[in-house]
């Protein structure tokens, strides 16, 4: 009796640290998943803020109903008060280093023309004045590998939409790009192109937007935001990708801005282990209209970029000693059925001999 009583305590006692672990781990369990975002790495990238959201619903609703019949607009060579006119839209992060080579292409042009610009309102942009003085649009935040950037163009749309019903046809352009051609021959190769393909008959208005598909690695970003996340809205065959700089119609740019569907995929931050394969603006546009009004794209880009050598998502950057009056020419080749009329990507201190070459070469058809 005596011998077996001390295995009473023992064995109590080695069962209350067991039963304690238990009950403290239980009682801690809401308090890790209260804390773990917090600790944890963000699985997903930044999303777009609410307020953001909230913001440019009201614009692209008003947009949208301010938006006349694109139907009545008329067309180069025919008589209409106003003419038509090419919205340019210059999306950017950095100062307009190529102001002055833009004020010469704009040169003896006015009516035939708008200029909108949404600058990253973290960066300190100055307006260069000029064309520019007064075109800055409210603006929000951007960053790569973000639909901010979707964003952003879809403001710069609706702007464009609510401030002048007779912009005709929206280019989208960065501070990297330059013109390769004059502004007349500009002018005349978007609407001249919508005239010879109806043969006569009113013009039909076609978007230079590249959409392409069966690219390499084009899964890997279907996939950006996770496996099943994009469907049904959005099937893979249907995924399209393309350069980010367009040149829309204006029924186009009303189906953007009007766009609500595939907007609420495409707004999802990719998951954090997919940000090298995250392009959003690579896709929403090309995909958009792809799916909605194929036989209004013409498939090409009216911007040559130059990938040799690219270098994190980064096209080849132009540098002074490579700006020639060959360089130019080459530039505006094209293996498409369209002439290229703008080029990127040029580092700012590429404006001498940009200007250097503008009457003799860029501007002189």
């Amino acid at each position: 009796m005596l011998a077996s009583s001390p295995c009473f305590p023992t064995t109590s006692s080695s069962r209350s640290p067991l039963l304690l672990s238990s009950i403290l781990i239980l009682l801690s369990l809401p308090l890790f998943f209260l804390l773990a975002p917090r600790v944890l790495p963000p699985r997903t990238l930044p999303a777009i803020p609410a307020s953001d959201e909230l913001d440019d619903l009201a614009l692209f609703r008003r947009a949208t109903l301010a938006s006349p019949d694109v139907r009545l607009l008329g067309s180069p060579g025919r008589r209409t008060s106003p003419p038509p006119k090419v919205a340019f839209l210059f999306l950017t992060n950095s100062d307009i280093s190529f102001a002055p080579l833009w004020e010469r292409f704009f040169r003896g042009h006015a009516g035939f023309f708008n200029v909108y610009v949404h600058a990253d309102p973290t960066a300190s942009i100055v307006s260069p004045g000029g064309v520019f003085h007064g075109r800055f649009i409210p603006a929000k935040p951007t960053q790569r590998a973000s639909p901010t950037l979707i964003s952003a163009a879809r403001r710069l749309l609706a702007a464009a939409l609510l401030d002048d019903p007779a912009n005709a046809f929206f280019a989208l352009v960065s501070q990297h790009c330059v013109p390769i051609h004059s502004f007349r021959f500009v002018y005349r190769a978007v609407f001249d192109a919508a005239t010879a393909a109806d043969r006569g008959r009113r013009p039909r208005y076609r978007s230079f937007i590249e959409i392409l598909s069966g690219e390499p690695g084009l899964w890997d970003r279907y996939v950006a935001r996770g496996d099943q996340v994009m469907l049904p809205e959005v099937s893979f065959d249907q995924f399209r990708v393309g350069s980010q700089f367009f040149v829309l119609t204006r029924r186009h740019a009303v189906a953007v801005v009007r766009d609500r569907r595939l907007w609420k995929k495409f707004r999802m931050p990719c998951l954090k282990s997919k940000e090298d394969s995250c392009y959003p603006e690579e896709h929403y546009f090309p995909t958009l209209l792809s799916m909605q009004d194929p036989a209004g794209c013409t498939g090409y880009t009216l911007t040559r970029v130059n990938w040799t050598g690219s270098v994190g998502g980064h096209p080849h950057t132009y540098r002074p000693g490579e700006v020639t009056a060959e360089l130019v020419r080459n530039l505006r080749r094209s293996n498409g059925t369209y002439s290229y009329l703008f080029a990127r990507k040029f580092s700012p201190d590429c404006l001498d001999p940009l200007m250097e070459l503008s009457d003799s070469v860029i501007l002189r058809d």
